[in-house]
């Protein structure tokens, strides 16, 4: 499992009581515990909670579908996650699966609790939902996603007009459901032509662990494209409004040095960057 790409979710102070929720319901592991940052490990994938402020929202544009074995393991993630949340859709039989929910829990993360086929080792993967005027990009979204990054594919595509379900207010071309994997790690997404409150924000981003400057150029230039828009420390979003974090392993490293001092030279120059330049850091580090 490619564990250098992750989902990165953004709280207001209450990442480490999140974390610890998730671990939980999910039988997972904190691996990183700050009081900024914090990293769990569950069904063997990385997730990063971040304490940012009260800036971003998390919302369902971004939602997390699990896929499960079972009715029972269903249930059980659907009721722990239902404490406190609430029922988007509720939990009953669908066209596409026996027994299906959509659930947003009292942190604000949306789930997508499925019963069907797990096609790879990725338990938990991250459905990006293109709405309002991104609506009917889905196909462009993972084209251009796929054409980035190395070892990638688009999978399997279920349109509105293949007849599963009863959306006949959608576009019969429109994507209902699709997998595409970039680099190893696999995503869903779908078209939606509701006019929901919300829309992609940082509140949810993808962080991907680069090994050099050559591919966090590479990454950096390819996604801010065609209208994308580079932000500081690293972020960036792309020319659909999706936030991404192209994040050299090697800042990882000077930061997590025993050298308090440097590690925070490292940190003040980071925090005057746009995209992350590795050879500034390392410049501020022997400094």
């Amino acid at each position: 499992m490619n564990n250098n790409i992750f989902p990165c979710l953004w709280y207001d102070g209450d990442g480490k009581e999140s974390a610890e929720f998730y671990c939980k319901v999910f039988k997972g592991t904190i691996t990183a515990d700050t009081p900024v940052v914090l990293n769990i490990e569950l069904f063997g994938q990385k997730l990063m909670l971040l304490n940012g402020g009260p800036q971003f929202k998390k919302n369902a544009s971004v939602s997390f579908t699990v896929i499960c074995d079972t009715e029972d393991e269903v249930q059980n993630y659907w009721d722990q996650l239902l404490d406190g949340g609430i029922a988007l859709m509720p939990l009953d039989s669908y066209p596409w699966s026996k027994k299906y929910g959509w659930i947003r829990d009292k942190f604000g993360v949306t789930w997508q609790i499925y019963l069907g086929d797990q096609q790879s080792d990725q338990k938990i993967i991250p459905t990006l939902m293109f709405i309002h005027q991104n609506n009917g990009r889905a196909m462009e979204a993972m084209e251009f996603y796929t054409d980035i990054f190395p070892n990638s594919k688009i999978g399997s595509v279920l349109k509105y007009g293949d007849g599963v379900g009863d959306e006949t207010h959608e576009l019969p071309e429109n994507v209902q459901h699709a997998h595409f994997e970039i680099n190893g790690y696999s995503f869903f997404c779908m078209d939606n032509s509701h006019d929901h409150q919300f829309d992609f924000n940082e509140g949810i981003s993808i962080v991907v662990m680069t090994d050099d400057q050559e591919e966090t150029d590479h990454l950096w230039n390819s996604l801010t494209q065609n209208g994308g828009r580079e932000s500081m420390c690293g972020w960036l979003k792309d020319k659909f409004g999706f936030s991404w974090q192209i994040v050299p392993k090697k800042l990882i490293q000077l930061m997590s040095g025993q050298d308090q001092e440097r590690a925070q030279k490292v940190v003040q120059a980071m925090m005057k960057m746009q995209k992350i330049v590795i050879e500034d850091l390392e410049n501020a580090y022997n400094s």
